[in-house]
């Protein structure tokens, strides 16, 4: 890889710190992608000893390139993105991964193929903790920044994903789902 190559590739992911999300922090400030992207890198550090059978190596890999075309789309929230917009973001990500020279194009290809597929334990396992990543940021986000369809949203959010993954990542989010409703009944009281 050329300097050229490499500062490009990461000139155009900065985009990722400056785009933001739906969600806000406990501060009150937007998320960015990035911010969101790191946690769930965290998560996956976090859970590799708890989780036998996976490899984390290639699951971390996942949770910093899920939202790289994000850089260029920006965030849709889940309750607007449509198909269309999850098949444009997916071009974009081939389109900036076909920057790279070999073999990292390839590496990052195949890497990405494999998460949109959704079949091995490790894209199972980085999409749910994405999901359930977001519903633990809108549970420290004040609830004053929630719309109303959040209120059943966050309760609902990941489930097939977090049933397909493993169980140590159910009983995660059950256990953020039951934060939810305490959130719920506290704040909204």
């Amino acid at each position: 890889m050329t300097e050229q190559e490499f500062f490009n590739f990461i000139h155009t992911a900065e985009n990722l710190k400056n785009n933001t999300r739906h969600s806000v922090t406990s501060q009150g400030r937007p998320e960015s992608v990035a911010e969101h992207s790191w946690r769930v890198s965290l998560m996956a550090l976090l859970l590799e000893d708890e989780i036998a059978g996976a490899d984390f190596n290639k699951i971390i890999r996942m949770c910093i390139l899920h939202d790289l075309g994000e850089a260029i789309t920006g965030d849709i929230p889940s309750f607007l993105k449509t198909e269309a917009d999850s098949a444009h973001e997916d071009q974009v990500v081939f389109r900036l991964m076909d920057t790279l020279p070999q073999p990292q194009r390839d590496k990052c290809k195949v890497l990405f193929e494999e998460m949109l597929a959704l079949e091995t334990k490790e894209a199972k396992i980085y999409k749910a903790l994405d999901k359930l990543e977001a519903v633990i940021q809108h549970n420290e986000a004040p609830l004053s920044s929630w719309l109303p369809l959040e209120y059943e949203l966050n309760q609902t959010y990941g489930k097939e994903e977090a049933e397909r993954a493993d169980e140590v990542i159910l009983r995660l989010r059950l256990a953020e789902i039951e934060r939810t409703k305490k959130k719920i009944e506290t704040e909204h009281a």
